[in-house]
């Protein structure tokens, strides 16, 4: 009789019990939200345009190399003992420097300040105007081919004519329109620095040191070292190779 009474209170105990174990499980079940899955495009978007940036640049270069016509610019005189750093090499052409451009026709009509001559320059000498463009601005530079393509077994670098703040269209054949940019003190071009294989920086160096040392014997002489490019019909521009001499080195 015992028996029978204890087990009817468990029944009892348990059915009480059991809404509540029931109502935590549904609880626990329902603050575990199950998360959504992440969307694939998130993923590959960025990466496709990440992609694209970094394909750009050569695409770019290799446009240029195709569609662009063959250029002859003159650099300006280097320590051939600083030209070479580890493998690259630095260059400085002729056009880098403003006061071989700031006489040309548009020069100043690029954005910049004027400087008026100073009152005791004006009674020593005839001074002129000058125009200092603002750094940062970007300007083409028309470059003309010589009458003459080659002295010496090398070619003749172009000549520049004239600068324009617009890209020029319908230019002569035998124009070209090369974009650079003021940073201040020179003008860059985008070809100034170059890769050079480490077993061939000693040789360049010393063909450097020895042309170099003759033009200064015979300053009569254009200086011996020049480099041939690609400008494409937007003003881009990639190296190809540069002479010392009759000596001719791929980039």
């Amino acid at each position: 009789m015992t028996s029978n009474r204890e087990d009817s209170q468990s029944e009892v105990l348990e059915q009480k019990l059991a809404p509540e174990s029931e109502k935590d499980n549904e609880s626990t079940v329902n603050w575990q939200t199950p998360k959504k899955p992440m969307q694939a495009w998130r993923l590959w978007v960025p990466l496709l345009f990440q992609t694209a940036l970094i394909a750009a640049v050569p695409a770019q270069s290799v446009y240029t190399y195709m569609t662009g016509k063959t250029v002859i610019l003159q650099t300006a005189p280097v320590d051939p003992y600083n030209f070479l750093t580890g493998y690259y090499q630095t260059l400085s052409y002729d056009i880098s420097l403003p006061n071989n451009l700031k006489k040309l026709p548009g020069w100043k009509e690029l954005p910049g300040t004027i400087i008026p001559c100073q009152p005791e320059q004006v009674e020593i000498e005839n001074c002129k105007e000058e125009k200092k463009i603002d750094a940062g601005i970007s300007f083409y530079v028309i470059l003309e081919k010589p009458k003459s393509s080659n002295y010496s077994g090398r070619p003749q670098p172009w000549k520049p004519v004239r600068v324009s703040i617009k890209r020029p269209s319908l230019l002569p054949e035998n124009q070209v329109a090369l974009k650079g940019k003021y940073n201040g003190w020179r003008i860059e071009y985008g070809l100034e620095t170059y890769y050079i294989p480490e077993k061939e920086r000693d040789r360049i160096n010393n063909e450097i040191s020895k042309a170099q040392q003759r033009q200064t014997e015979a300053p009569a002489q254009p200086q011996p070292f020049v480099v041939e490019i690609k400008v494409d019909e937007r003003g881009y521009a990639v190296p190809v190779s540069f002479w010392v001499y009759n000596r001719n080195y791929r980039f």
